[in-house]
């Protein structure tokens, strides 16, 4: 089970959204590259970056705060937000990003996705963002009418490393974890699924612990620890077991 630290990036800086507001965003830190050393130096083995202005834009905005990450890590890093096509997907892959997250282009067009698996074996995870049970496409500022099961059935045989699912209604509000619903599209797919938006404390690690949850790679956090609600130490040791 994977704890991954969240660095989500807005106009360069550590930022956390609010249910997906662009308009609503918390600054944690002006420099990520010292915000992810910390998260290496805590513990964490791998990091969970998001482009956020590249998604709304659908082209990489923080490519410059996403270099400097990268050239202060040693632990792998996986990278989503504006990737629409195959040369940014190779230029990402290139740089040093262990896997990129392929979003709104995996519901545009499905076929990208195949084939980037194709070249890129093991390295291209897929996004399922939801909003009311369906999946919301361009930085969540549009709804689709997948489910996210649907999705994920799209791309059963196609060699996906990974799909984070967050639930966009828990997002950035400190809500917990919606398990129930990420461990019923875990059970529905054979790829590995990672739970994101809303972890609270502590509590939403130890259940990921639990048997109904075992399917789950891992988890994703941001807010409750840039604001200390979670213990990283506490969290990673719990995981460790």
């Amino acid at each position: 089970m994977i704890l991954f630290p969240a660095i989500d990036l807005k106009d360069g800086q550590c930022v956390r959204l609010k249910l997906g507001e662009m308009n609503d965003a918390t600054v944690f830190s002006d420099n990520p590259a010292a915000q992810a050393k910390s998260f290496e130096d805590q513990g964490f083995k791998y990091l969970h970056i998001v482009d956020l202005n590249g998604a709304f834009e659908g082209r990489p905005v923080n490519a410059g705060a996403v270099d400097a990450i990268l050239a202060a890590l040693s632990i792998p890093a996986q990278l989503g937000g504006g990737i629409r096509d195959l040369q940014t997907i190779e230029t990402w892959l290139a740089k040093g990003i262990a896997r990129v997250i392929l979003g709104t282009v995996a519901v545009r067009d499905p076929h990208l996705v195949r084939q980037a698996c194709r070249e890129f074996p093991g390295r291209i995870a897929v996004g399922i963002d939801a909003k009311g049970g369906k999946v919301a496409v361009e930085g969540w500022a549009e709804t689709s009418e997948l489910t996210a099961m649907e999705l994920a059935g799209r791309f059963e045989d196609a060699g996906v490393a990974a799909i984070i699912y967050t639930d966009i209604e828990r997002d950035g509000i400190l809500k917990g974890l919606n398990l129930p619903a990420t461990a019923e599209l875990a059970q529905s797919t054979s790829i590995p699924v990672i739970a994101s938006g809303g972890l609270a404390s502590i509590e939403d690690v130890k259940a990921l612990l639990r048997p109904e949850y075992s399917r789950l790679e891992g988890a994703i956090t941001g807010r409750a620890l840039y604001d200390g609600r979670l213990d990283a130490k506490e969290a990673l040791g719990l995981l460790a077991v």
